[in-house]
C-alpha cells in the first residue's frame, strides 16, 4: 500500500512539474532559432529588451505569464530574447559576427520592449514597440500573421 502511495504521490509531482513548463514561453537564444528555422520554417518573435527597463520586466511578469499569450506564441513563433545592450555575446547570423547589441541595432530597434517580428526566412517584417497587455498583444500577433498569409 505504501508503495502504491508513493508511486502516485511521484506520479502527482512529475506531472505538476510537465504543467508547469508547459505554462510559459520557450525562449530561445537569436543563434538557436537560426538552426531551428532552418530545420522547421516557423515566424520568429524577438523581444528585444534592456535589463533596466521597466516596461521590459512587466512584459515579462505580466503579459508573458498569461495562458492566451504563452500558448499563441509557443504554437506560432519561435520566441527569442535579445538584450539590447548586450555586447559580450556573441553569433553569426548571415556571414557577419553580432552581438545582441549589434543585432538590436542593425534592426533598428529605438525603444523598449520592442518585438521584432521575422518570417520563416528571416527577414524582418515589422516592430511592435512598447508595453502591451496580454489580450492587445495576442490580437496584434494574430492581426499581423492574418496579413503576413495573404
Amino acid at each position: 500500500m505504501k508503495k502504491m502511495v508513493g508511486i502516485l504521490v511521484i506520479g502527482l509531482l512529475v506531472s505538476t512539474q510537465l504543467k508547469a513548463q508547459a505554462q510559459e514561453i520557450t525562449w530561445y537564444s537569436f543563434e538557436e532559432v537560426i538552426d531551428k528555422v532552418e530545420a522547421t520554417p516557423k515566424m520568429i518573435l524577438i523581444d528585444v529588451y534592456t535589463d533596466w527597463c521597466g516596461w521590459c520586466k512587466k512584459m515579462d511578469k505580466e503579459t508573458f505569464t498569461d495562458e492566451e499569450v504563452i500558448a499563441y506564441v509557443n504554437e506560432n513563433f519561435y520566441a527569442v530574447k535579445l538584450n539590447a545592450e548586450d555586447s559580450k555575446k556573441k553569433f553569426e547570423f548571415r556571414g557577419r559576427e553580432y552581438s545582441e547589441e549589434d543585432m538590436a541595432r542593425a534592426m533598428r530597434v529605438q525603444s523598449y520592449p520592442n518585438f521584432v517580428i521575422m518570417d520563416a526566412a528571416m527577414e524582418n517584417i515589422t516592430q511592435l514597440p512598447g508595453y502591451r497587455e496580454a489580450k492587445p498583444f495576442v490580437s496584434s500577433l494574430v492581426a499581423l500573421l492574418e496579413n503576413f498569409k495573404q
